[in-house]
C-alpha cells in the first residue's frame, strides 16, 4: 500500500493554469508557514503565503512556481493551488 500512490497536482492562477501533473512531494508556504505534502496526507485547506511553491515530480524533477494570494487544497492525495498569481520560476 504505502508508496504506490502519487499526489496529482494543479497550479493553477486566476487566469491560467500554470502546472499540472503527477507527483511524489509538495511544499509550499502557507500563511501558518511552510507544509509539505506527500502521497496519504490528511485532507488540509491552507491560506497560501507568499513565496514559492516546490514541485517534485515522479520523475525526480524540480517544478518551481511563484503563488501568490490563494489557497492549498489537499484532499485524496489531489493537491489543488489557485493563486490570485501565478508563474513558473526560471531558475533551476
Amino acid at each position: 500500500m504505502a508508496g504506490r500512490a502519487n499526489l496529482t497536482v494543479s497550479v493553477v492562477s486566476a487566469v491560467a493554469q500554470v502546472w499540472e501533473g503527477e507527483a511524489k512531494q509538495v511544499v509550499a508556504r502557507t500563511s501558518e508557514g511552510e507544509i509539505g505534502v506527500l502521497p496519504g496526507h490528511e485532507p488540509v485547506l491552507a491560506v497560501l503565503g507568499e513565496g514559492e511553491v516546490r514541485v517534485t515530480t515522479v520523475d525526480g524533477e524540480l517544478v518551481r512556481a511563484r503563488a501568490d494570494e490563494g489557497f492549498l487544497s489537499v484532499n485524496n492525495d489531489v493537491v489543488t493551488i489557485v493563486a490570485r498569481e501565478a508563474a513558473l520560476s526560471s531558475e533551476a
